[in-house]
Parts: C-alpha cells; sequence; structure tokens
C-alpha cells in the first residue's frame, strides 16, 4: 500500500476541531482530488514527504517553529482517534501565511545543496542526482503554488498521511 502526506486549504471559518471531521475532510474520490491538486488547493506529496520535510527544515532540524519546518510537518497536532493513526497537523492562516512567504523567497539550489549530501543515497547516489533534483524541484515548485494559493485565499491547511 502507498503512503502520501496530503495537504489541503481549509477556509479559517470551516475548520473544525473534530478528528472526525477531518478524516472526512480527506475522503473524496481522486477525480476530485484531482481538481483540486490543478486549483492549488490540495497537495499531495508521496511516501518521501519526511525527505521533502528534510529538504525545508535541513539536515537533523525536522521539528521547530520556523516556516521551512512547517512546509511539510508544521502545524498543531491533533491525535486520530484510532490507536496507530498519524495525527492530523493544522496550520493556521497566519502559519500558511508565513510557509507561502518563506517558499515564495526560498531558492531551490539553496535548499538542495545542504540536503543533498543526506538525499542522494536513498536515491542512487550521485548518479542519479539529476533525476533526484527534479523530483524535489518539481514538488517544491507545487508546494509553492499551493501555499500561495492558499495565503492569498487566507487560508489554514490541514496536513494528514493517508496510507
Amino acid at each position: 500500500m502507498s503512503e502520501y502526506f496530503h495537504l489541503r486549504a481549509v477556509p479559517p471559518s470551516a475548520l473544525r476541531n473534530s478528528t472526525t471531521w477531518m478524516q472526512r475532510l480527506f475522503e473524496d474520490d481522486w477525480e476530485t482530488v484531482r481538481e483540486r491538486i490543478g486549483r492549488h488547493r490540495e497537495e499531495m506529496l508521496d511516501g518521501r514527504y519526511l525527505d521533502h520535510a528534510l529538504l525545508y527544515a535541513g539536515p537533523g532540524r525536522r521539528r521547530g517553529d520556523f516556516p521551512g519546518a512547517q512546509v511539510v510537518l508544521g502545524g498543531r497536532p491533533l491525535p486520530h482517534p484510532a490507536p496507530g493513526r498519524p495525527p492530523f497537523r493544522v496550520l493556521t492562516a497566519a502559519q500558511a501565511q508565513r510557509v507561502a512567504s518563506f517558499l515564495a523567497a526560498a531558492d531551490f539550489d539553496a535548499l538542495w545543496h545542504p540536503a543533498r549530501a543526506a538525499l542522494l543515497p536513498r536515491y542512487g547516489g550521485s548518479d542519479a542526482e539529476p533525476w533526484t533534483r527534479g523530483v524535489f524541484a518539481s514538488a517544491h515548485r507545487d508546494l509553492r503554488a499551493f501555499y500561495e494559493q492558499t495565503a492569498l485565499s487566507g487560508d489554514a491547511v490541514v496536513k494528514w498521511v493517508l496510507v
């Protein structure tokens, strides 16, 4: 089974502090999800989402309150009611705005170079660097567009790992 890290923009007025509501938020069919991704209202990262977190937070610094650490894993955790399921994470509209500003100003090469030594061995080494760098650069563009649209709309972000 594949694992995906799912990010969804939500108007603050619609946001509920209910894990049941949050779980339903991620139960849409794939066609609906694809349509929202096309409008940058939703984004998905595959099982490499922890590596994307490393790219933004920097090697050895996956946690923290600075915007780079919040791109992927950031947000207030809300435990899932089912034991063993990952928590939901919520970024407020203000936090999403800070992340959008961080990504708008971020130079991908400046993010890539400190993380590449940790990332390349996981993806085939230096021979695979063009492909690996391309995958991460593409996800960076998608995340930047998602957060830009989210900030323009004044929305919060709800995140969850789907298996």
